[in-house]
């Protein structure tokens, strides 16, 4: 019995033991609930006095600020005030006279639980609070249309707790203040619509020419679309992704039924451009100064997230140079710089050091009015041979180390996996050169050459580190063919990093907004080291010769005397189908660029006509982005220092031999047109001198004779000679050359002192008015250059004739041989023995320690 007790003791001691160690469990997470109710009522007690505290500072609202945009102020990049704008033109319209479908447009769109909220929408609330939970705070908003009126009346654009504070409660403080009707009006009449136009009204009769009751469903949604990005869903610049616009907000009213499934796919079969005003029909908006410059300041202001608050009396700090834009305006509306009456050119100027946008030139007479500009949204054009630098020889230097003298063959091939040739300009193909020669000249089979030695991949990451956004390139965007596309604003801040030592800075055109509260937001722009500074140099190195006087160079029309620049031309070219569709001449291609730099200024120019199929088809045309950057860039630099491109310590030049491989010094033998000077990354420029070419020796002459004419005192000169053969290097197969040869006549008389008698390209000479029964040596010696053979030489004496006693001996006279006229000389005699007296007859003075020369007896120096 007392074994079985004690084993149920033992149970209930266990059973004690479980139901102690249950309640500290139970315990812990009462505490834990506990904890989190009082943490909970703690945050919202924490909360509501937060708000109430940031509500309290709001402002007072005020009904012309809530009905009226202020005007913006732009400053430029020396803080001076160089445009305003304002609501001078915008149509005001009363709630209504607004159709029923705008407005169903602009709720399913904007707000669509509008008419039943109090001015904070809890629910879309709530799910901008996840939405900021999950992807950090900012991530997403929940603006009623209530709040967007507030914010763009009152408060700064960011979103920061404060400003949602005092935003919600003036939005529920307006809702008591104001009816629903009357907001939406403030709304509808204040919104930014794009560039000066303000206001739904304003809009519809600028982008369709009618009156907002004369719209149709899919005009109305195209312009509720408008608000979240007013420039970038303009109709009249970005046609297709305003048609995706208007197709979600139809999509959107049908899933808020405000209309039905059916009427919304209707109005998705209209083209938007079919409804658009035709350029010339278009209304004329009030401009300012620099309307081209602008436009660019809009867009990057609203690619920042402050669009909406362009009405709402911010300023604007840019980085225009007045002086700049000022000459590039001057150019681009002077008809005299263009060759035909409707080509256009879009003008981009940077700052090569900062990447600040300095002036743009939109177009021909551009101005507000105008909703095209060709320096930035001129995005569907290919940029023809200015990619060469950027995609080919730019990654060569980087990532293989090229040097300038790399020498690459220019022949017939085709594109990898294909049987399209490439072809040049000339349709010819010069054979070995050197990479700088085949850049300056802008020849096509080197430039796709040289991107298979890369490879695509380096050449895409090489050009994704200068702004270039593609997934991936084609062999044919080596010459500017492929799936590139650049805008002349992209291509200037592009060629920046060359003159600036390889280091990239977006191109930007705002510094600092300042909001009418007084906070402030600093516009960062990305910096990127992006090449080495060897590859930024080499390549501007061969850019100069582009722009060169030198036989070849692409681009030799931009060049600019007293300046160091540096640019590339480029042409590109229509398919074989666009020839049969738009019935296009030989000479049509569609688009010519340039894009040059200094120290200072990077200068991209585009030119050609607004509709694709228009060709270009003179030369003028072609030449035209060249003319103008001359102009252009002459006159911004006039009384600016512009410092030199300055070689860097990691470039060292080396005078190497053309044509060798691996490439090899020149030697003192090399001839001069196989010899030249490149720039090689330190480290790897050639040590080893090349010893193709020997040094010249020259045979002497052979079979000299003297042939005596006793009777009339004179020696004829014969002898023989065969010219040696170099190679010239002119083609791979390495052409022979005769050596030019002349020979050097001496004589000497009675074993005297040898002097030179004359110089002559033949191979015979007659001695006339020799002396008699006086021996004679004759030498002739072979001469190239300063090269010279051993001598020839021969020896005679002249005999006396039988004569009549009674006669006296004849005078004898000089030797002198008529050099230039004897039909057998072509040479000319000279005293010196480089005969550089050329035409001048032989008349050199007897040594004092030397047997008269025939004839001349004991003459005085000043005969």
């Amino acid at each position: 019995m007392a074994e079985k007790r004690t084993r149920e003791e033992l149970k209930r001691e266990r059973a004690k033991e479980k139901r102690q160690q249950k309640k500290p469990v139970k315990s812990w997470i009462k505490r834990i609930i506990l904890s989190i109710l009082a943490i909970g009522l703690a945050g919202f007690i924490f909360g509501v006095g937060l708000f109430v505290y940031y509500a309290s500072s709001a402002p007072e609202l005020n009904e012309e600020l809530l009905k009226d945009p202020i005007s913006a102020e732009f400053y430029d990049k020396n803080g001076e005030l160089f445009a305003k704008i304002g609501v001078e033109t915008r149509k005001y319209v009363k709630y209504e006279d607004i159709p029923q479908d705008m407005v169903d447009a602009i709720l399913a769109t904007e707000d669509v639980r509008f008419f039943d909220h109090f001015g904070v929408d809890v629910w879309r609330t709530m799910g901008a609070v996840l939405a900021n939970f999950r992807d950090g705070f900012g991530a997403q908003g929940g603006s009623t249309i209530t709040q967007q009126v507030v914010k763009n009346s009152f408060l700064s654009n960011d979103k920061a707790l404060k400003r949602k504070a005092q935003e919600a409660w003036l939005a529920v403080q307006l809702e008591q203040q104001y009816d629903k009707e009357e907001i939406f009006e403030m709304y509808f009449n204040k919104i930014l619509m794009s560039g000066r136009i303000y206001g739904f009204g304003t809009a519809a009769e600028y982008f369709f020419g009618k009156e907002l009751n004369e719209l149709e469903l899919d005009e109305m949604a195209l312009l509720a679309g408008m608000p979240q990005s007013p420039n970038r869903y303009n109709p009249f610049k970005n046609p297709e992704r305003a048609q995706q616009r208007r197709d979600l907000v139809l999509d959107l009213m049908v899933l808020h039924e405000k209309i039905t499934k059916e009427e919304a796919e209707a109005a998705k079969q209209i083209d938007v451009t079919s409804r658009l005003l035709a350029e010339e029909e278009r209304q004329t908006v009030a401009g300012t100064q620099y309307d081209a410059f602008l436009d660019i300041v809009q867009n990057e202001i609203e690619a920042n997230g402050d669009g909406e608050l362009l009405s709402e009396g911010i300023k604007v700090y840019t980085t225009l140079d007045p002086n700049a834009q000022t000459v590039v305006e001057n150019v681009m509306n002077n008809p005299a710089n263009f060759p035909t009456e409707t080509i256009q050119s879009g003008v981009a100027v940077i700052d090569t050091k900062t990447g600040a946008i300095r002036a743009i030139g939109g177009g021909r007479d551009f101005g507000a009015d105008r909703s095209y500009n060709f320096a930035d949204d001129l995005k569907g054009r290919s940029p023809g041979s200015t990619m060469k630098p950027l995609l080919d020889y730019g990654p060569a230097f980087e990532h293989l180390k090229w040097s300038t003298g790399q020498t690459i063959v220019d022949d017939k091939i085709t594109y990898t996996g294909s049987n399209q040739a490439i072809t040049n300009w000339d349709n010819k193909y010069l054979g070995t050169m050197t990479v700088r020669e085949a850049l300056y000249t802008s020849r096509n089979v080197p430039a796709v050459k040289t991107l298979q030695a890369v490879g695509q991949d380096k050449a895409t990451q090489f050009i994704s580190k200068l702004g270039i956004e593609t997934d991936g390139v084609f062999e044919s965007d080596a010459i500017g063919g492929g799936k590139v596309r650049m805008t002349p604003i992209q291509m200037a801040a592009s060629y920046a990093a060359f003159g600036n030592n390889g280091v990239y800075n977006d191109p930007h055109a705002v510094t600092e907004i300042v909001y009418r509260d007084g906070s402030k937001k600093t516009y960062e722009n990305d910096t990127v080291v992006a090449m080495q500074d060897y590859t930024a140099y080499m390549v501007t190195d061969i850019l100069r010769d582009a722009v060169s006087n030198k036989q070849g160079a692409s681009a030799s029309r931009a060049g600019i005397s007293g300046l160091d620049v540096a640019g590339k031309s480029g042409t590109t070219n229509y398919s074989s189908e666009d020839f049969a569709k738009f019935n296009l001449p030989n000479s049509a291609v569609p688009d010519a660029w340039f894009a040059g730099y200094t120290t200072n200024y990077s200068i991209a120019i585009w030119s050609g006509y607004r509709n694709y199929s228009d060709p270009i088809t003179t030369w003028d045309e072609r030449f035209l982005p060249q003319t103008l950057f001359k102009t252009i860039m002459s006159q911004i630099s006039a009384n600016v220092e512009t410092p030199r491109f300055s070689k860097p310590s990691t470039v060292v030049e080396a005078t190497i031999e053309v044509g060798t491989d691996p490439l090899k010094l020149a030697s003192e033998h090399t001839p001069d047109n196989m010899r030249v000077t490149e720039l090689f990354v330190k480290g790897t420029e050639p040590t080893e001198v090349s010893d193709k070419y020997k040094a010249l020796e020259l045979d002497a002459p052979s079979n000299l004779q003297a042939i005596v004419n006793e009777a009339g005192g004179l020696v004829d000169l014969m002898w023989e000679y065969t010219p040696p053969t170099i190679e010239t290097g002119e083609d791979e197969e390495g052409n022979e050359q005769t050596v030019p040869i002349s020979f050097e006549v001496s004589m000497s008389v009675d074993d005297g002192e040898s002097i030179v008698i004359g110089t002559t390209d033949q191979m015979h000479v007659t001695i006339p008015n020799l002396e008699y029964g006086r021996n004679y040596t004759f030498s002739v010696v072979a001469v190239s250059d300063d090269v010279r053979s051993d001598p020839a030489t021969v020896s005679t004496t002249l005999e006396n004739p039988i004569v009549d006693p009674e006669i006296e001996d004849p005078t004898i006279e000089d030797p002198e041989v008529d050099w230039e006229n004897d039909e057998n000389n072509s040479g000319n005699p000279s005293g010196e023995e480089n005969g550089s007296n050329e035409g001048e007859p032989v008349n050199q003075p007897n040594s004092p320690n030397q047997p008269n020369k025939p004839g001349r007896g004991n003459q005085d120096n000043n005969d």
